[in-house]
């Protein structure tokens, strides 16, 4: 499995203790050092069975600087995808990226149910 994370993140922090207390093995990859490309987030989107609008951190200072809570609505798929792939830090994290599986943030009972 791949964890696509950002180390500074708390929410990934959780992640990964919960994964190592879980004995579950992955490579780490730090989402802001080495951002997802566009053809990585469309398999992922595509893999993970989830709306679009999942893979955007909404919360992050990324979002608001770039006006994309009123933008983002008029743009097409491949428009976000696109511009996803212009920073790590738009991206919802963590990602947990498996053979046939693709998780989109931390939420333990989600991950649950998919690993273990």
């Amino acid at each position: 499995m791949q964890f696509i994370c950002y180390t500074r993140c708390t929410t990934c922090k959780r992640a990964r203790v919960w994964l190592d207390e879980h004995g579950l093995t992955y490579a780490s990859r730090d989402i802001k050092e080495d951002n997802p490309t566009a053809a990585e987030l469309k398999t992922w989107y595509e893999m993970s069975g989830l709306p679009l609008s999942r893979f955007w951190n909404t919360s992050g200072m990324q979002y608001r600087a770039h006006n994309l809570k009123e933008k983002r609505p008029t743009m097409g798929e491949a428009e976000q995808i696109d511009f996803l792939a212009t920073d790590g830090m738009l991206v919802k994290r963590p990602v947990l990226v498996g053979d046939d599986f693709v998780l989109v943030g931390f939420k333990e009972a989600e991950w649950a149910a998919k690993l273990l």
